[in-house]
């Protein structure tokens, strides 16, 4: 059995990792991520753990492009991740802004020309 060979890193990690997939498959089978995020964490999780479980294969991985470790090959990946990620959330920080500072000054015009109050304005303190 394959179990027995692991130790108790390894152990805790792929309990971890199963439980986020299975976490995953429940959010995307109650549709609170899209099949298309389901599937991108699902393969994350299955590579993470695969990565955990033979641990040789990402140093046989590293050494073919060129990285002495395999931990080097996995930091420098989840590094690049990383900086990606960020770069979507402010994109998408910056296009709400753009679109809430849009809605503001369209409602302002629109009292404006209605002669209305703003509506925080319109409140007894």
């Amino acid at each position: 059995m394959i179990l027995a060979g692991l130790n108790l890193f390894q152990v805790l990690s792929l309990s971890v990792v199963g439980l986020l997939l299975l976490l995953t498959l429940v959010a995307a089978w109650r549709g609170w991520v899209t099949r298309r995020e389901a599937v991108t964490w699902s393969t994350l999780w299955i590579a993470a753990g695969g990565a955990i479980l033979f641990p040789n294969i990402t140093s046989a991985v590293a050494k073919r492009v060129g990285i002495g470790r395999g931990t080097d090959l996995l930091l420098y990946c989840a590094v690049v991740v990383m900086m990606v990620g960020f770069l979507m959330v402010y994109v998408r920080l910056r296009r709400l802004r753009r679109e809430m500072t849009l809605l503001v000054r369209h409602l302002a015009i629109r009292d404006a020309i209605q002669g209305e109050k703003p509506a925080s304005l319109d409140r007894e303190p």
